[in-house]
């Protein structure tokens, strides 16, 4: 484990009884398939309506580990009326750094079976920011306000500078427009270095342009986060990704931000030193668990949750019990 730097109280993985405050419901499931998918979505999807946008990672072309394509269709055409893909640009330069290039690798992947929108194809817009530290406003792609709910279906796995990337991090960078919105977040003003912002810095500024989504939807919203294929490498990194070495686990629902993303790190750190070791080094290494220390601190949810298992009659279960049949991972 990494040792933890003076000042970076906020990057300490804090024990369940140690916490304080109330609780949130996340549901889990073991079943990682499209019925698995479904039947959890259905647990949230209370306040989704209207025009629906879906938020998840479509990955650099050809990328291994991406949530797989049938389940997200097989969910759209069963479950969710109405519903768009959402996606911005690239900040860093590859397969997805324009509207053209983005297609171009949407067309690969097979995300063809419904609309995807690239949010800031047409520009950018500003959401306010209550109580940030950073900013007081996000840049987000433009079309973002075009929809009435969000579903963030989120595949939860390692970040080379996040630590981890759960629904905090889909949001927060995903929504961003590519040239404006992700510069505010990753860059220091006037610094030539793209990437000037690390560590419990970065964590912050990316949870509060987290916060500008969620002020904007209120409570037309949903987290679904997958943990399925993952590496230590987020799905930025397509083929060049780290080889998955930590087990399987199951899919983790809520209308929580915070549960959510809170109850798939305690289930990482409930696994075996052998199991976890890889995927915990670096969430430590890059003071990832600050997300969740900075969303409780802004309101943006609880860190104690009731884990409800949807495979055994609603049971309350912990992290440790989530865990206790692990599957191997999945190419």
């Amino acid at each position: 484990m990494s040792e933890f730097r003076p000042g970076s109280d906020g990057n300490k993985f804090v024990p369940y009884e140690a916490r304080s405050g109330g609780e949130s419901i996340v549901f889990f499931t073991r079943d990682l398939s499209a019925e698995g998918l479904r039947k959890i979505y259905e647990r949230v999807n209370g306040e989704i309506r209207g025009r629906v946008a879906v938020k998840l990672h479509t990955g650099e072309q050809n990328g291994p580990n991406i949530i797989p394509r049938d389940w997200v269709q097989s969910l759209l055409e069963s479950s969710i009326n109405n519903a768009t893909i959402v996606e911005t640009n690239t900040y860093y330069v590859g397969d997805r750094y324009t509207t053209e290039e983005h297609r171009e690798t949407l067309q690969v992947n097979g995300w063809t079976f419904c609309p995807v929108d690239i949010m800031d194809e047409e520009g950018t817009a500003m959401l306010p920011i209550k109580g940030g530290k950073w900013f007081s406003q996000m840049s987000v792609g433009s079309h973002l306000k075009n929809y009435d709910s969000l579903v963030v279906l989120t595949h939860f796995k390692g970040h080379v500078q996040g630590g981890f990337g759960g629904s905090n991090k889909n949001i927060g960078i995903g929504c961003a427009d590519g040239r404006i919105g992700k510069k505010m977040i990753h860059t220091r003003l006037g610094s030539d270095d793209m990437w000037s912002i690390t560590e419990e810095e970065f964590m912050e500024r990316m949870t509060e342009s987290t916060k500008s989504v969620l002020g904007y939807f209120g409570e037309k919203l949903c987290y679904v986060n997958v943990m399925r294929n993952m590496s230590v490498s987020c799905d930025c990194e397509g083929v060049n990704a780290a080889p998955v070495v930590t087990p399987n686990v199951g899919i983790a629902a809520s209308l929580d931000i915070l549960a959510v993303d809170q109850a798939c790190v305690d289930m990482i750190y409930a696994m075996t030193e052998e199991e976890h070791h890889d995927l915990i080094e670096r969430m430590e290494s890059r003071h990832g668990l600050r997300q969740l220390s900075y969303m409780k601190e802004l309101g943006m949810g609880n860190d104690k949750y009731i884990l409800i298992d949807i495979d055994n009659g609603d049971a309350r279960i912990t992290a440790k019990n989530a865990v206790k049949d692990l599957k191997p991972f999945q190419a």
